[in-house]
């Protein structure tokens, strides 16, 4: 799962979104959909190991994510990238961070941790905001200081109670968070950021897969079309889903793309519970009670900005 945000260094400048269009909520929503179901596809694929689903997810998204550069005309982005050491140490800094989060993805939902994956996405808006004020000086205002609060206090209720870190939920969180913002330093647009992370990382994913396939290990080509098709599948639900974010960005404000990406940690809770039927015991539900007061809290500061621009 993943929607980074970076600004772009096209030809023209982009306008500055002063508002919500219906054109970007139904793009928004569809790919919260998409990232919410995404559970039931890697579950799919959990007789896979993580680390070959994650090689086919990297491969695969090349030549869509490159295909739509060449329909948007603007592959001179990525020619001018190559040029740029720094942009190419950026990419490469972005890329092993997803890398990181997805392969922890794939592995928690393989194993029957979906609920902590959803932990994670939920906490991750706030790791942001903690994030912007650590590392960027920005300003805390009271409710948003009571919603981390909130959110540790889920994460040291989960330590106690477990006898250990939460370490999927906070792997996701933190690889996310770093992602997201290092994201926003690389000067290329989000759709082309993602084909340089991709076209980067598809060496050493391309070597794995041919080094499984030719051990006999692999599931690409031994194991039968079914496996054939859902590794391709990957490429699809790994880039497309990105790429209709990085739209659905440009025609929403901050705040509500903020309040909609709480649909697919819901959704994703959800499948754990009722289709994973993972167990879900008290301590759990505590963590996630002040998980989610936490993020009303949140939506709730969102809303107050918000309002006090409009005047």
């Amino acid at each position: 799962m993943s929607n980074p945000s970076a600004s772009h260094i096209p030809a023209k400048p982009s306008p500055v979104n002063t508002g919500d269009s219906r054109e970007g909520f139904i793009l928004a929503l569809t790919v919260y959909f998409l990232w919410g179901f995404l559970p039931l596809y890697m579950k799919a694929v959990a007789h896979i190991p993580s680390a070959e689903v994650v090689a086919h997810r990297i491969f695969w998204s090349v030549p869509i994510s490159g295909m739509i550069l060449l329909w948007m005309g603007r592959t001179a982005d990525i020619k001018r990238a190559f040029r740029e050491p720094r942009t190419l140490a950026m990419a490469a800094l972005t890329a092993t961070l997803i890398t990181i989060n997805w392969g922890v993805y794939v592995w928690s939902i393989a194993v029957g941790r979906a609920l902590e994956t959803a932990l994670g996405y939920y906490i991750n808006p706030l790791f942001s905001i903690f994030l912007g004020a650590v590392l960027l000086g920005e300003k805390l205002d009271r409710l948003k200081i009571a919603a981390i609060a909130l959110a540790a206090a889920a994460v040291v209720l989960l330590t106690v109670e477990t006898g250990g870190l939460p370490w999927v939920s906070l792997v996701l969180t933190v690889s996310w968070g770093f992602y997201a913002l290092f994201k926003k330093t690389l000067p290329v647009g989000p759709t082309q950021g993602f084909f340089l992370e991709v076209l980067l990382l598809s060496i050493p994913a391309l070597g794995y897969i041919a080094w499984l396939e030719t051990n006999g290990t692999g599931h690409f080509l031994a194991t039968g079309s079914y496996n054939t098709m859902m590794l391709m599948l990957a490429g699809v639900v790994t880039a497309v889903p990105l790429i209709i974010y990085a739209n659905a960005a440009k025609r929403l404000k901050l705040s509500t793309i903020g309040i909609m990406q709480y649909i697919a940690p819901t959704m994703i809770f959800l499948i754990a519970v009722f289709i994973f039927g993972e167990p879900f015991d008290n301590v759990r539900l505590v963590a996630f009670i002040l998980i989610w007061t936490a993020l009303a809290i949140y939506s709730w500061s969102l809303f107050k900005g918000r309002s006090r621009v409009s005047k």
